[in-house]
């Protein structure tokens, strides 16, 4: 494992969840989500801290870790999508979270997923072991191809202990299966970037 040694590591959760058949019509490929969840040791629980650049500086080995494993779980299949995110334990704020995913982690993650041109979407909050959390998911290379506007639910049984951090990476093959609202589509930007 590459995580730095400042991150206190406990565990670390892998999911998968593959989408064979919907309503209407059977996709020509299944659609799989994954996502791998860190579960960390937060430094910051119990007390104030205006200056949460610890948790940020080496987070790109966050970033490059949690990505490389998400990646090996589509068995694969390159990834179209991406979200991040994560819980702090009710000892931390949510900033101490968001200082883990922002654009350090962020761009590693990006990296280690074969890359992509958009804004990663994310979000977080405070929570109790056994808190679900819906990571959202965009299309990696234009946030605003809504056929990809998606999510996946995390939920650990022991996590976030009161001091703890969660955090997730999470990948997807597609978009939703049968998405047939309208909107910028996956065609539509690799025409835009040919051009």
């Amino acid at each position: 494992m590459s995580i730095d040694p400042y991150y206190r590591v406990r565990a670390i959760h892998s999911f998968v969840q593959e989408t064979l058949h919907d309503v209407g019509p059977a996709p020509a490929q299944p659609l799989i989500k994954a996502a791998v969840a860190a579960v960390i040791e937060n430094p910051f629980a119990g007390r104030w801290e205006q200056d949460l650049s610890p948790l940020t500086l080496p987070s790109a080995s966050l970033g490059t870790e949690l990505g490389r494993r998400a990646v090996a779980l589509l068995g694969g299949r390159p990834v179209e999508s991406y979200g991040k995110g994560g819980m702090a334990g009710i000892a931390g704020d949510q900033e101490h979270l968001v200082a883990c995913v922002t654009t350090v982690f962020g761009d590693a993650f990006r990296d280690a997923v074969g890359g992509g041109k958009a804004w990663i979407s994310s979000a977080s909050k405070v929570a109790v072991a056994g808190a679900s959390i819906d990571i959202p998911l965009a299309y990696k290379d234009e946030v605003y191809v809504r056929s990809h506007y998606d999510a996946i639910t995390i939920t650990l049984p022991d996590a976030p202990r009161p001091s703890e951090l969660v955090v997730i990476a999470a990948v997807a093959t597609g978009g939703r299966l049968n998405a047939r609202v309208g909107g910028m589509t996956v065609a539509d930007v690799l025409a835009r970037d040919a051009s």
